[in-house]
């Protein structure tokens, strides 16, 4: 996939990314999340995309579109061509692939349901299919928890793979990694969204396996050589349940930490998705704080035909299948062009 690093994405990476090849002494900050979204929204209002901007007449462009940034700074960044050739050489040697938001590969349940708060970017190993599988379950929880716990969220993850069903989650220790291991222990399949280190990450040798069975797919939002910090982990919360038709929160502190802010995001901000808790076992003051902001108890399905009942219930009833659902033209980086030709194309086939 990174062969075929499209001009828009090569555009992105030089505006945003900080294209670490090695210790980083960056000369020009890259845009912001932020910056780069004001920049994009005026691409998109002059019937421009990002690889406009590397284009030879392209100052009038940035003068344009780079209000708050300074065409100099555009200029900068888009001079960084040789550095991100090396990135892209250390990326191609550890099967690391890089799609952006304007590519037709990024996952469209990410653009459909965050919007302009999906990833501009995303880092990866693995199958990029997996991230379209529809009916996938979120498993989310704290890092520093006891056996029994990790036992419920690797029990729940088998029966999700018994079903058929991927697992999505953090990746970070305790919870997460039960989850993701109970999935692939019953042969099925895991997303790990990582908030950091994922160059670290597929070098471990469980991980690697698989990643060549193509049962195991690690994404990030950052740089595949920047390291964990907490930011970056609540940043990532939401692609977590984006990629899900649902989300079980086995346990989490109340109004503290990673776990209880991600599903308070979705609850109150983002509700594209039903957020369960658990409901058996120790009982937990975060647990049942969720529950008094909207969240449900788990239902404990017995077997793969029930558990796959509850998704696709809520899939039906509430949210629709992912893979049915229409993109809003404001939710990608493209020429009016294109855009034109895909509308005309629609009437062609209407009744």
């Amino acid at each position: 996939m990174i062969e075929t690093l499209s001009l828009n994405t090569k555009a992105i990476l030089m505006l945003t990314a900080p294209l670490i090849a090695g210790k980083s002494n960056a000369k020009v900050k890259p845009l912001t999340p932020g910056e780069y979204e004001r920049l994009a929204r005026r691409l998109q209002k002059t019937q421009a995309e990002p690889s406009d901007l590397l284009k030879p007449d392209a100052d009038t462009l940035k003068e344009r579109c780079g209000a708050g940034v300074g065409k100099e700074r555009l200029a900068a960044l888009l001079g960084r061509g040789f550095l991100l050739s090396q990135a892209v050489v250390r990326w191609q040697a550890r099967a690391i692939w890089v799609v952006s938001r304007a590519d037709d590969s990024y996952p469209p349940i990410l653009k459909e349901r965050l919007k302009w708060d999906a990833p501009v970017l995303l880092y990866g190993c693995g199958d990029i299919g997996i991230a379209a599988a529809q009916g996938a379950l979120a498993i989310v929880g704290s890092r520093n928890v006891n056996e029994s716990l990790k036992e419920y969220a690797r029990d729940a993850a088998a029966l999700s793979a018994k079903a058929g069903r991927t697992v999505v989650s953090g990746a970070a220790r305790g919870i997460d990694q039960a989850a993701m291991n109970g999935a692939l222990e019953a042969g099925g399949k895991a997303i790990g969204v990582l908030a950091g280190d994922l160059e670290r990450t597929i070098m471990n040798r469980e991980h690697r396996n698989m990643l060549l069975e193509k049962r195991l797919l690690l994404i990030s939002p950052y740089d595949p050589k920047a390291q964990f910090n907490v930011g970056h982990a609540m940043q990532r919360n939401k692609t977590v349940y984006a990629l899900a038709n649902a989300a079980l929160v086995v346990n989490a502190t109340a109004n503290k930490g990673g776990t209880w802010a991600g599903a308070i995001e979705q609850l109150q901000k983002y509700r594209t998705v039903p957020v369960y808790v658990r409901s058996t076992g120790e009982r937990s003051e975060g647990i049942e704080a969720l529950q008094r902001e909207g969240a449900k108890p788990w239902p404990n399905p017995e077997t793969s035909e029930s558990f796959k009942k509850i998704l696709d219930a809520e899939a039906d009833e509430k949210y629709g299948a992912p893979a049915q659902r229409t993109l809003s033209i404001e939710d990608r980086e493209e020429s009016a062009t294109a855009k034109n030709d895909r509308q005309a194309a629609a009437k062609t086939l209407e009744p």
